[in-house]
């Protein structure tokens, strides 16, 4: 099932379009067990608004374009809807905060509609491939914070669930896992668990160039992805 459905995301991406859509990516990280936000992508700004009374209010949309890599760059992102009528101002203003904010009016296939997380943690999780080391998992602090903090960590595939602990516990962050200034523990052994999902999901699909969930957020029990980018490699 998983190898049918990427035989045919290959076939209808165009040889310069190589990353998949969000939700299409969201879907592969599902197939693995890695937890996914309820979301329902929508082509129209009325059909975004039934998507969003269907899963329920406060709703977040985010722009869908396999042109825009970094969303919230261009203002392609909106939170904390509260309504039909903010889901209808605000897909109006996320495709007016995309064509000014690209310089080359890119094609906007629809809106992603996801339900609004709670605030946890937020980390990054990653796999890239280098042709002298193989692929590795990354792990570190996310959100904005993994370009200011650098704090990140790599394991070599085969990962498995001690490694992936020994990753987590080399942060220099990894108190906050534990506890910190009175907050309750976090749930690391589902984070490590995540860590060793991607590296299974990595190795079972070789065409996949790079994976970045960021952030993925780690609460006391379980984890959420909240944003999920995935690069195949260029066609030959």
């Amino acid at each position: 099932m998983i190898n049918n459905m990427m035989h045919n995301i290959e076939t209808e991406i165009p040889k310069d379009r190589r990353s998949l859509l969000e939700h299409e990516a969201l879907q592969l990280l599902t197939e693995y067990g890695i937890p996914v936000p309820q979301h329902i992508f929508a082509r129209y700004a009325d059909t975004a608004v039934s998507a969003a009374a269907e899963i329920g209010f406060p709703v977040a949309m985010k722009v869908v374009s396999r042109q825009i890599l970094h969303k919230s760059d261009v203002g392609g992102v909106r939170l904390g809807l509260e309504s039909a009528e903010q889901v209808k101002d605000a897909w109006d203003g996320i495709m007016a905060s995309v064509q000014k904010g690209c310089p080359e009016s890119p094609k906007v296939d629809g809106m992603l509609i996801v339900e609004q997380l709670p605030p946890g943690l937020e980390c990054v999780v990653g796999m890239v491939r280098d042709a002298q080391f193989g692929t590795a998992v990354m792990f570190g602090l996310g959100g904005v914070m993994v370009e200011l903090t650098r704090d990140v960590s790599f394991g070599l595939l085969p990962l498995d669930k001690d490694e992936a602990m020994e990753m987590i516990e080399a942060l220099k962050c990894s108190e906050l896992f534990k506890g910190y200034r009175g907050k309750p523990p976090l749930d690391i052994n589902a984070m490590a668990s995540i860590l060793v999902k991607i590296g299974g999901l990595a190795d079972a699909h070789p065409e996949i160039a790079e994976l970045d969930i960021n952030p993925m957020i780690v609460y006391e029990h379980g984890v959420m992805t909240a944003d999920a980018r995935i690069l195949l490699k260029a066609a030959k």
